[in-house]
């Protein structure tokens, strides 16, 4: 059934993020790196995603084979991952953390293309598919926190290694003909782009991703610092993730019943008061607990209306680069330049100061969404 080969490269794919986001700058700081570099390093892996979606989305949409390239991309992904293995030198890191972002992080908007092709008329139903990445990133994370306490994070480069391989063998069982390649709308790219709502979509996704990257990089470090157990800390990134959960299952009645600009505004909102909570109240473990509620909200409700609305601004042959645009100025441009502030702002202020800009790049959001996002499609 279409549905579970769907559903199981999200498992595979957020499962690998659910093992990375937490735990990789861990890994790195046991190799003695410093706050600085450690927000560098991360930043690559989101900096590929400013050019890699764009690159393989073109050809995707020109060639019609998207699935081939989600194959492709996944495999060497995992083959140059391995790179890791060979040296624990920073520019090493680097170059090895470059080249495999540039190819996994053209596999998922291509995917997000392909499952809402699928989809057709129900993509309301997106969320039900997607749901099951956020079950793998929950299996990840909560797993990987005790184990990694127990025998080290030098464990965590072999866990990411099979999980990648287990995104190119799950990328196998979709067919070519699930990611459909309609050819609907031919107005040119330009003119899509010319369009103030899809600016300001655009505007919002880089200021919503850019305020999470200094959790994406350095949360699991900053409850450390304030005397978390590597246990705890995973159990709070799951917690996050099954609050997530909860809105993905709620969102095929949400969507159609409050539509989607008031349902991005109240992501927008929420996720300013996530880090707001996140800077003021780091030593309180409810709070931080109820702020990690807020995943649903900052991540999970926004993210769902994103993606509904890029695949209805962006038609035809235009989809498989709507998805890498969104992909590319949010995770890539807005999360890159997150991780990079975030690094420099813990060392030169202190880490409240990564998230009380958070807050700043969400409230920001907040406005454009109000008045700049105006007659979109019903939800």
């Amino acid at each position: 059934m279409i549905y579970w080969r769907l559903s199981g490269f999200y498992l595979f794919y957020f499962a690998t993020l659910g093992a990375l986001v937490p735990y990789w700058g861990l890994y790195l700081k046991s190799l003695d790196f410093s706050v600085s570099q450690i927000g560098e390093l991360v930043a690559i892996l989101m900096a590929t995603k400013i050019v890699a979606p764009n690159i393989w989305g073109w050809i995707a949409d020109h060639t019609g084979g998207r699935m081939k390239i989600v194959r492709v991309a996944s495999l060497l992904a995992a083959v140059t991952f391995a790179g890791v293995f060979v040296s624990n030198h920073y520019w090493w890191l680097a170059l090895v953390m470059t080249v495999y972002s540039f190819f996994w992080n053209a596999s998922l908007p291509q995917f997000e293309a392909t499952t809402m092709n699928h989809l057709g008329s129900n993509t309301h139903r997106y969320s039900s598919i997607r749901l099951w990445g956020s079950v793998g990133f929950i299996v990840a994370v909560s797993a990987l926190g005790p184990v990694l306490g127990a025998y080290g994070t030098a464990l965590l480069p072999w866990v990411l290694l099979a999980l990648f391989t287990g995104i190119w063998l799950s990328s196998l069982m979709v067919p070519e003909s699930a990611a459909g390649h309609l050819q609907l709308g031919q107005e040119p790219l330009v003119k899509v782009l010319k369009r103030p709502v899809v600016f300001s979509l655009l505007l919002v996704s880089f200021l919503v991703q850019m305020s999470h990257g200094p959790y994406y990089v350095f949360f699991s470090i900053y409850m450390e610092e304030y005397g978390y157990p590597t246990a705890l800390i995973g159990q709070l990134w799951a917690l996050g993730v099954v609050a997530e959960i909860g809105v993905f299952l709620l969102m095929p009645v949400l969507l159609p019943r409050y539509g989607a600009r008031r349902l991005l505004l109240v992501a927008v909102i929420l996720t300013t008061l996530r880090w707001l909570l996140v800077a003021g109240f780091a030593d309180n473990i409810s709070i931080i607990a109820f702020s990690q509620l807020l995943h649903a909200a900052s991540f999970g409700l926004y993210h769902v209306v994103v993606i509904f609305l890029i695949h209805r601004l962006f038609t035809g042959v235009h989809q498989g680069r709507g998805q890498a645009l969104y992909s590319s100025l949010s995770f890539g441009a807005g999360g890159a330049l997150g991780s990079l502030i975030s690094g420099y702002l813990w060392s030169g202020i202190g880490p409240q100061a990564m998230y009380l800009l958070a807050a700043g790049a969400a409230l920001c959001a907040g406005f454009v969404v109000f008045f700049g996002i105006r007659n979109l499609p019903d939800g």
